[in-house]
């Protein structure tokens, strides 16, 4: 079956279990598409499946950056890319697992905006002003031309930043103005488990009260002290950001845990409203959120 099997929704939703269940009966591996679970060091704000949640299957994309680096859609598609491709080269259905919703479409579909062609010195003269007025700057100019565009584009994706600026430098039009749509690359199959909201909420307010439990104020304070700080992007992360802060301006812990709370249920929120785009997104109820039902949907798609 040539076809990707997407294991989507909000964070805290159950996502992980579901994704080693399905791998497990399909006998394949996992592809993690989460922006946070590619940094080493980064276990317990991210909820990083461990080696007993994984159960025996490879998990790909996880752990797979320092601390210090960046990184972005643009870097995630091109390691993705080969293992999605060599997964099913192989015969296998391979399991795209996460909450990055720009990661799992860079996967499904065509994302390269449109049919504007390329030009080596707009694209110098825009990477030059970066290096020079650096990102915060670059992403700036983008808001100002085409701020539709600037809206579904994160700040640390340059690429695409740059690339959004040379469409409306080359063609006098806005990125935002061309409808690419969702223009597909590979077929698939998305599920996302669809608690209701309260439920959802005391997820998460059980996750993080786990994540301090287990000791995520030390894992900030050993990320501090290997000199990672609020000026990597790693740091930025719900659950590191605010932890920072506390420590910073002598917060309890009570204080950074509400924080969290209330901050990773808008961004679920936020996650579940993207997801809605998804074409053909199928919500399950948590009851009905087994590895037999997706293998049902699998079988019953095209």
């Amino acid at each position: 079956m040539n076809k990707v099997l997407v294991i989507c929704g909000a964070t805290a939703s159950g996502k992980t279990k579901l994704a080693v269940d399905c791998a497990l009966k399909l006998n394949t591996e996992i592809i993690s598409a989460d922006s946070q679970l590619v940094y080493k060091g980064l276990d317990i704000g991210t909820a990083k499946p461990t080696e007993e949640e994984m159960r025996g299957v490879k998990h790909h994309l996880i752990d797979i950056a320092e601390p210090y680096e960046n990184f972005n859609v643009g870097d995630y598609a091109e390691r993705a890319e080969p293992i999605l491709d060599e997964i099913l080269n192989s015969g296998k259905i391979p399991v795209v697992c996460g909450g990055t919703g720009f990661y799992i479409n860079s996967l499904l579909f065509d994302l390269s905006y449109g049919n504007i062609g390329a030009d080596a010195g707009v694209r110098r003269k825009y990477a030059e002003f970066l290096e020079t007025n650096g990102k915060d700057a670059l992403f700036e100019k983008l808001r100002e031309v085409d701020p539709s565009a600037a809206e579904k584009l994160h700040i640390n994706d340059v690429k695409r930043v740059i690339r959004a600026l040379e469409i409306f430098e080359l063609s006098g039009r806005r990125k935002s103005e061309q409808n690419d749509g969702f223009k597909l690359k590979r077929k698939y199959v998305a599920v996302a488990i669809n608690y209701p909201r309260e439920e959802l909420y005391k997820r998460i307010d059980r996750r993080v009260d786990e994540m301090f439990d287990l000791g995520l104020v030390e894992e900030v304070k050993s990320l501090l002290n290997r000199g990672i700080d609020e000026n990597c992007q790693c740091m930025q992360a719900i659950g590191y950001k605010e932890v920072l802060f506390g420590l910073k301006n002598g917060d309890l812990r009570s204080t950074m845990c509400d924080i969290i709370k209330q901050n990773t249920r808008r961004y679920a929120k936020r996650q579940i409203t993207f997801f809605k785009k998804l074409p053909n997104l199928v919500w399950l109820n948590p009851e009905d959120a087994t590895a037999e039902r997706v293998l049902e949907l699998l079988n019953e798609s095209d």
